[in-house]
Protein backbone atom coordinates (compact mmCIF):
# COMPACT_ATOMS: atom_id res chain seq x y z
CA UNK A 1 0.00 0.00 0.00
CA UNK A 2 1.37 3.50 -0.60
CA UNK A 3 1.98 6.44 1.50
CA UNK A 4 -1.05 8.33 0.11
CA UNK A 5 -3.69 5.01 0.14
CA UNK A 6 -2.16 4.34 3.47
CA UNK A 7 -3.57 8.38 4.71
CA UNK A 8 -6.85 7.70 2.90
CA UNK A 9 -7.04 4.80 5.31
CA UNK A 10 -6.22 6.20 7.83
CA UNK A 11 -8.43 9.58 6.92
CA UNK A 12 -11.30 7.00 6.30
CA UNK A 13 -11.04 5.50 9.78
CA UNK A 14 -10.47 8.87 11.80
CA UNK A 15 -13.26 11.25 10.08
CA UNK A 16 -16.23 8.78 9.52
CA UNK A 17 -16.53 8.36 13.06
CA UNK A 18 -19.97 8.71 14.12
CA UNK A 19 -20.49 7.46 17.53
CA UNK A 20 -20.93 10.03 21.03
CA UNK A 21 -20.61 8.49 24.50
CA UNK A 22 -23.80 6.93 25.58
CA UNK A 23 -23.08 9.33 29.12
CA UNK A 24 -23.82 12.45 28.03
CA UNK A 25 -21.00 15.17 30.80
CA UNK A 26 -22.07 17.69 32.84
CA UNK A 27 -22.49 21.21 31.46
CA UNK A 28 -22.53 19.67 27.46
CA UNK A 29 -25.22 19.37 24.70
CA UNK A 30 -25.65 16.52 21.82
CA UNK A 31 -25.49 17.93 18.79
CA UNK A 32 -26.15 16.01 15.29
CA UNK A 33 -24.04 17.33 12.48
CA UNK A 34 -26.01 20.04 10.19
CA UNK A 35 -22.74 20.88 8.27
CA UNK A 36 -18.77 21.35 8.40
CA UNK A 37 -16.36 23.10 6.24
CA UNK A 38 -12.57 22.01 5.84
CA UNK A 39 -9.42 23.78 7.14
CA UNK A 40 -5.83 24.07 5.55
CA UNK A 41 -5.13 22.26 9.25
CA UNK A 42 -7.24 19.71 8.46
CA UNK A 43 -5.21 19.33 4.86
CA UNK A 44 -1.78 19.30 7.06
CA UNK A 45 -3.24 16.50 9.24
CA UNK A 46 -4.92 14.86 6.64
CA UNK A 47 -1.68 14.75 4.13
CA UNK A 48 1.36 15.14 6.77
CA UNK A 49 -0.39 14.06 10.21
CA UNK A 50 1.17 17.19 11.66
CA UNK A 51 0.50 20.80 11.37
CA UNK A 52 2.46 23.45 12.67
CA UNK A 53 4.73 21.26 14.00
CA UNK A 54 1.99 19.81 15.84
CA UNK A 55 2.40 15.61 15.54
CA UNK A 56 -0.82 13.59 16.15
CA UNK A 57 0.24 10.99 18.98
CA UNK A 58 -3.28 9.00 18.45
CA UNK A 59 -6.50 8.73 15.67
CA UNK A 60 -8.62 11.85 16.03
CA UNK A 61 -11.53 12.95 13.93
CA UNK A 62 -10.93 16.11 12.19
CA UNK A 63 -13.06 19.46 11.98
CA UNK A 64 -13.27 22.28 13.77
CA UNK A 65 -15.88 24.50 11.90
CA UNK A 66 -18.66 22.99 12.21
CA UNK A 67 -22.71 23.35 13.44
CA UNK A 68 -25.50 21.61 14.21
CA UNK A 69 -28.62 20.77 15.52
CA UNK A 70 -29.45 20.32 19.54
CA UNK A 71 -30.30 16.47 19.95
CA UNK A 72 -30.05 16.28 23.87
CA UNK A 73 -29.62 20.11 25.73
CA UNK A 74 -29.25 18.10 28.94
CA UNK A 75 -30.65 21.25 30.83
CA UNK A 76 -28.89 23.99 29.07
CA UNK A 77 -31.33 26.24 28.75
CA UNK A 78 -30.73 25.41 24.72
CA UNK A 79 -34.06 23.86 22.85
CA UNK A 80 -34.32 20.31 20.98
CA UNK A 81 -33.74 20.89 17.49
CA UNK A 82 -32.03 24.46 17.77
CA UNK A 83 -29.28 24.84 15.37
CA UNK A 84 -26.11 26.03 16.84
CA UNK A 85 -22.56 27.40 15.71
CA UNK A 86 -20.06 25.43 17.29
CA UNK A 87 -16.79 27.46 18.47
CA UNK A 88 -14.17 24.75 19.34
CA UNK A 89 -12.53 27.08 21.39
CA UNK A 90 -12.80 25.41 24.83
CA UNK A 91 -10.78 28.05 27.33
CA UNK A 92 -10.63 27.44 30.89
CA UNK A 93 -12.35 30.72 31.68
CA UNK A 94 -9.35 31.25 35.37
CA UNK A 95 -5.89 32.18 33.65
CA UNK A 96 -5.19 35.20 32.95
CA UNK A 97 -5.24 34.94 29.34
CA UNK A 98 -9.32 34.19 29.89
CA UNK A 99 -9.77 37.27 32.31
CA UNK A 100 -8.61 39.73 30.03
CA UNK A 101 -10.92 37.84 27.24
CA UNK A 102 -8.02 36.45 25.22
CA UNK A 103 -9.72 33.02 25.18
CA UNK A 104 -7.24 32.60 22.35
CA UNK A 105 -4.38 32.32 24.43
CA UNK A 106 -5.44 30.66 27.26
CA UNK A 107 -2.82 28.34 28.70
CA UNK A 108 -5.23 25.50 29.41
CA UNK A 109 -7.30 25.23 26.23
CA UNK A 110 -8.72 22.33 24.94
CA UNK A 111 -9.40 22.33 20.87
CA UNK A 112 -10.78 19.65 18.71
CA UNK A 113 -9.60 17.89 15.72
CA UNK A 114 -5.82 19.10 16.52
CA UNK A 115 -2.89 17.63 18.49
CA UNK A 116 -3.06 20.87 20.35
CA UNK A 117 -4.16 18.93 23.08
CA UNK A 118 -2.76 15.85 24.28
CA UNK A 119 -4.30 13.01 24.18
CA UNK A 120 -6.27 14.67 21.02
CA UNK A 121 -10.39 15.30 21.29
CA UNK A 122 -12.04 14.34 18.47
CA UNK A 123 -13.31 17.02 16.23
CA UNK A 124 -16.69 18.05 14.30
CA UNK A 125 -16.34 15.74 10.59
CA UNK A 126 -18.82 13.05 12.86
CA UNK A 127 -22.78 12.68 13.01
CA UNK A 128 -23.46 13.01 16.77
CA UNK A 129 -21.29 15.56 18.71
CA UNK A 130 -20.77 16.10 22.58
CA UNK A 131 -20.15 20.09 23.08
CA UNK A 132 -19.79 21.97 26.16
CA UNK A 133 -23.13 24.23 26.18
CA UNK A 134 -21.76 27.44 27.01
CA UNK A 135 -20.05 26.77 23.22
CA UNK A 136 -22.69 26.44 21.28
CA UNK A 137 -24.26 30.05 20.19
CA UNK A 138 -28.14 29.71 19.17
CA UNK A 139 -29.02 31.12 15.49
CA UNK A 140 -32.59 32.32 14.03
CA UNK A 141 -34.32 28.80 12.48
CA UNK A 142 -34.01 31.27 9.07
CA UNK A 143 -30.17 30.60 8.84
CA UNK A 144 -28.35 28.01 6.68
CA UNK A 145 -26.47 24.97 8.03
CA UNK A 146 -24.24 25.92 4.97
CA UNK A 147 -23.58 29.12 5.95
CA UNK A 148 -23.40 28.99 9.71
CA UNK A 149 -20.27 26.59 9.63
CA UNK A 150 -18.27 29.62 8.36
CA UNK A 151 -18.61 30.92 11.57
CA UNK A 152 -15.33 29.80 13.01
CA UNK A 153 -13.32 30.46 10.18
CA UNK A 154 -15.03 34.03 9.43
CA UNK A 155 -13.91 34.71 13.17
CA UNK A 156 -10.59 34.28 12.80
CA UNK A 157 -10.74 36.63 9.43
CA UNK A 158 -12.33 39.16 11.80
CA UNK A 159 -9.91 38.98 14.09
CA UNK A 160 -7.04 39.38 12.15
CA UNK A 161 -9.21 42.68 10.77
CA UNK A 162 -9.23 43.86 14.60
CA UNK A 163 -5.83 43.64 14.82
CA UNK A 164 -5.32 45.01 11.91
CA UNK A 165 -7.89 47.96 13.16
CA UNK A 166 -9.58 47.93 9.83
CA UNK A 167 -12.17 50.66 9.37
CA UNK A 168 -15.03 52.18 7.08
CA UNK A 169 -13.09 54.48 4.10
CA UNK A 170 -9.91 52.62 4.56
CA UNK A 171 -7.62 51.10 1.86
CA UNK A 172 -7.16 47.58 2.39
CA UNK A 173 -5.27 44.67 0.34
CA UNK A 174 -5.46 41.50 1.29
CA UNK A 175 -2.66 39.40 -0.08
CA UNK A 176 -3.82 35.15 -1.04
CA UNK A 177 -7.67 34.69 -1.91
CA UNK A 178 -8.06 31.16 -0.22
CA UNK A 179 -10.58 30.62 1.88
CA UNK A 180 -9.58 32.60 5.16
CA UNK A 181 -8.33 35.41 2.69
CA UNK A 182 -11.56 35.27 1.21
CA UNK A 183 -13.22 35.72 4.63
CA UNK A 184 -10.85 38.71 5.25
CA UNK A 185 -12.21 40.05 1.89
CA UNK A 186 -16.00 39.72 2.58
CA UNK A 187 -15.13 40.92 6.34
CA UNK A 188 -12.87 43.88 5.19
CA UNK A 189 -15.89 44.81 2.57
CA UNK A 190 -18.67 44.76 5.41
CA UNK A 191 -17.09 47.07 7.34
CA UNK A 192 -17.07 49.40 4.54
CA UNK A 193 -13.35 49.28 3.33
CA UNK A 194 -12.26 49.91 -0.34
CA UNK A 195 -10.28 46.24 -0.58
CA UNK A 196 -7.57 44.87 -3.21
CA UNK A 197 -7.64 41.28 -3.54
CA UNK A 198 -4.25 39.67 -4.70
CA UNK A 199 -3.32 36.00 -5.91
CA UNK A 200 -1.35 33.91 -8.30
CA UNK A 201 -4.13 31.89 -9.10
CA UNK A 202 -6.38 34.54 -11.27
CA UNK A 203 -9.65 32.31 -10.77
CA UNK A 204 -9.19 32.88 -7.16
CA UNK A 205 -9.08 36.53 -7.47
CA UNK A 206 -12.49 36.30 -9.35
CA UNK A 207 -14.12 34.91 -6.14
CA UNK A 208 -12.32 37.61 -4.18
CA UNK A 209 -14.07 40.58 -6.22
CA UNK A 210 -17.19 38.63 -6.60
CA UNK A 211 -16.93 38.24 -2.30
CA UNK A 212 -16.72 42.19 -3.12
CA UNK A 213 -12.88 43.41 -3.37
CA UNK A 214 -13.04 46.69 -6.19
CA UNK A 215 -9.91 45.27 -7.48
CA UNK A 216 -7.92 42.33 -8.11
CA UNK A 217 -4.55 41.54 -8.47
CA UNK A 218 -2.79 38.67 -10.62
CA UNK A 219 1.33 39.01 -9.93
CA UNK A 220 3.18 39.52 -13.59
CA UNK A 221 0.06 41.77 -14.25
CA UNK A 222 1.08 45.33 -12.52
CA UNK A 223 4.49 47.21 -11.46
CA UNK A 224 5.14 47.33 -7.72
CA UNK A 225 5.41 50.87 -7.98
CA UNK A 226 1.75 50.86 -8.82
CA UNK A 227 1.07 49.47 -5.28
CA UNK A 228 4.11 51.05 -3.46
CA UNK A 229 2.33 52.81 -0.12
CA UNK A 230 -0.94 53.08 -0.99
CA UNK A 231 -2.61 50.99 1.35
CA UNK A 232 -3.97 51.73 4.55
CA UNK A 233 -3.92 47.82 6.11
CA UNK A 234 -2.95 44.98 4.22
CA UNK A 235 -3.73 41.08 5.81
CA UNK A 236 -1.66 38.52 4.99
CA UNK A 237 -3.24 35.76 4.20
CA UNK A 238 -1.28 33.11 1.83
CA UNK A 239 1.11 32.24 4.16
CA UNK A 240 4.01 33.21 1.23
CA UNK A 241 7.39 34.80 2.04
CA UNK A 242 7.12 36.68 -1.09
CA UNK A 243 3.64 37.79 -0.21
CA UNK A 244 4.88 39.69 2.97
CA UNK A 245 7.46 41.60 1.22
CA UNK A 246 5.03 42.73 -1.08
CA UNK A 247 2.55 43.80 1.74
CA UNK A 248 5.81 45.39 3.10
CA UNK A 249 6.21 47.54 -0.11
CA UNK A 250 2.45 47.63 -0.64
CA UNK A 251 1.30 49.45 3.25
CA UNK A 252 2.03 53.54 3.64
CA UNK A 253 3.98 55.12 6.40
CA UNK A 254 2.75 54.25 9.55
CA UNK A 255 0.37 51.49 8.24
CA UNK A 256 -0.29 47.93 9.69
CA UNK A 257 -0.06 44.95 8.35
CA UNK A 258 -1.89 41.87 10.16
CA UNK A 259 -0.74 38.58 9.83
CA UNK A 260 -3.60 36.26 9.23
CA UNK A 261 -1.69 33.34 7.69
CA UNK A 262 0.58 30.46 9.28
CA UNK A 263 3.75 32.02 6.98
CA UNK A 264 6.01 28.90 6.07
CA UNK A 265 9.64 28.68 7.63
CA UNK A 266 12.07 28.49 4.52
CA UNK A 267 15.27 30.91 3.89
CA UNK A 268 14.17 33.66 2.00
CA UNK A 269 15.11 37.73 2.08
CA UNK A 270 12.69 39.63 3.82
CA UNK A 271 12.67 43.51 3.24
CA UNK A 272 12.64 44.08 7.29
CA UNK A 273 14.49 47.05 6.91
CA UNK A 274 11.09 48.81 5.64
CA UNK A 275 9.03 48.18 9.16
CA UNK A 276 11.44 50.69 10.52
CA UNK A 277 11.39 53.23 7.44
CA UNK A 278 7.89 53.36 7.40
CA UNK A 279 7.36 53.10 10.94
CA UNK A 280 5.06 49.84 10.00
CA UNK A 281 2.74 48.27 12.83
CA UNK A 282 3.15 44.45 12.03
CA UNK A 283 0.67 42.52 14.49
CA UNK A 284 0.28 38.71 14.48
CA UNK A 285 -3.37 37.07 13.98
CA UNK A 286 -3.83 33.69 16.09
CA UNK A 287 -7.77 32.04 16.28
CA UNK A 288 -10.18 34.63 17.81
CA UNK A 289 -11.88 35.74 20.73
CA UNK A 290 -15.06 37.50 20.64
CA UNK A 291 -14.98 38.05 16.97
CA UNK A 292 -16.45 34.51 16.95
CA UNK A 293 -19.86 36.50 17.92
CA UNK A 294 -18.78 38.96 15.73
CA UNK A 295 -18.66 36.42 13.09
CA UNK A 296 -22.04 34.81 13.96
CA UNK A 297 -24.00 38.19 14.50
CA UNK A 298 -22.62 38.65 10.42
CA UNK A 299 -24.24 35.80 9.13
CA UNK A 300 -27.23 36.30 10.98
CA UNK A 301 -26.98 39.73 8.77
CA UNK A 302 -27.28 38.74 5.90
CA UNK A 303 -24.63 41.24 4.64
CA UNK A 304 -22.33 38.28 3.18
CA UNK A 305 -23.09 36.58 0.10
CA UNK A 306 -21.49 32.60 1.67
CA UNK A 307 -22.62 30.59 -1.39
CA UNK A 308 -19.93 32.59 -3.23
CA UNK A 309 -17.61 31.86 -1.19
CA UNK A 310 -18.23 28.10 -1.06
CA UNK A 311 -16.14 26.06 -3.94
CA UNK A 312 -18.21 22.67 -3.52
CA UNK A 313 -20.07 20.44 -1.16
CA UNK A 314 -19.90 17.28 0.05
CA UNK A 315 -21.63 14.46 2.13
CA UNK A 316 -19.63 13.55 5.38
CA UNK A 317 -19.00 10.38 4.19
CA UNK A 318 -17.14 11.63 1.30
CA UNK A 319 -14.63 13.51 3.24
CA UNK A 320 -11.89 11.67 1.40
CA UNK A 321 -13.17 13.38 -2.03
CA UNK A 322 -13.00 16.46 -0.43
CA UNK A 323 -9.81 16.35 1.33
CA UNK A 324 -8.16 15.30 -1.98
CA UNK A 325 -10.21 17.94 -3.69
CA UNK A 326 -8.46 20.66 -1.53
CA UNK A 327 -5.75 19.00 -1.88
CA UNK A 328 -5.14 19.38 -5.39
CA UNK A 329 -6.02 23.14 -5.41
CA UNK A 330 -8.47 23.24 -7.79
CA UNK A 331 -11.22 24.48 -5.04
CA UNK A 332 -11.37 28.20 -4.85
CA UNK A 333 -13.61 28.70 -1.73
CA UNK A 334 -14.61 27.12 1.31
CA UNK A 335 -15.40 23.09 0.46
CA UNK A 336 -18.65 22.07 2.73
CA UNK A 337 -19.51 18.79 4.13
CA UNK A 338 -23.18 18.37 4.81
CA UNK A 339 -24.46 16.02 7.75
CA UNK A 340 -27.99 13.90 7.62
CA UNK A 341 -30.60 15.87 6.62
CA UNK A 342 -29.31 18.71 5.27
Amino acid sequence: MSMIETKLVAAREVTTATQASNVLPVGHVRVQLAAASLCGTDLHYYSQFSNAGFVLQNPVTLGHEACGYVLDANGSGLETGQLVALNPIMNCQICDPCKRGEMNLCTAKKFPGSATTVPHLDGFFRDVIDHPARCCRPVAGSVSPRHLTFAEPMACALHALNKGEVQAGQKVLVTGCGPMGLLAVAGAVARGADVTALDLRAPAVEVAKRAGASTGLVPGTFKDAEIEKRFDVVIEASGAIAAFNTALKAVRKKGRISILSNIQLRSAEVALHLIMLKEIALVGSFQFNREFEEAVQLIESGAVDFDALTAQAFPLGQIDQALQLMASGGAFGKIILLGQGS
